[in-house]
């Protein structure tokens, strides 16, 4: 998914970022403070699609992160209530494994949802 939303996405838009900010540096009319401030100006649709792309990655992988948490801390109540380690453990590989399921369904709807924010940046 990642790799998609670079090649597709990202990179479509670092290219332009690079070729317009080429472009600044042609004027020789331009003050230095210009030609910074032209580039930064065509820099700052990619930095906000690069921190979309992390915020979102970042939200995936905290709830996931909660989830076996709280996986964990069934397997924890389960031990200090007498259950027989062979049991948690099973119930614990159980449990991260309906995490990872349950989160993996959520990476096509997470990826549309920034593929239609990524192409509605810089427009």
């Amino acid at each position: 998914m990642v790799k998609s939303l670079e090649r597709e996405n990202i990179r479509k838009m670092r290219g332009l970022t690079f070729r317009c900010s080429a472009s600044c540096c042609e004027d020789s009319q331009a003050s230095m403070q210009q030609v910074h401030q032209c580039i930064e100006r065509f820099h700052a649709p990619l930095a906000q699609a690069q921190a979309l792309v992390t915020n979102e990655l970042e939200k995936f992988q905290d709830r996931l992160a909660r989830c076996t948490m709280h996986c964990n801390d069934k397997a924890k109540d389960s031990i200090d209530a007498g259950s027989k380690e062979l049991q948690v453990k099973q119930q614990l590989d159980s449990c991260v494994t309906k995490c990872v399921d349950d989160h993996m369904h959520l990476i096509p709807t997470m990826t549309k949802k920034m593929k239609e924010s990524l192409s509605s940046i810089g427009k």
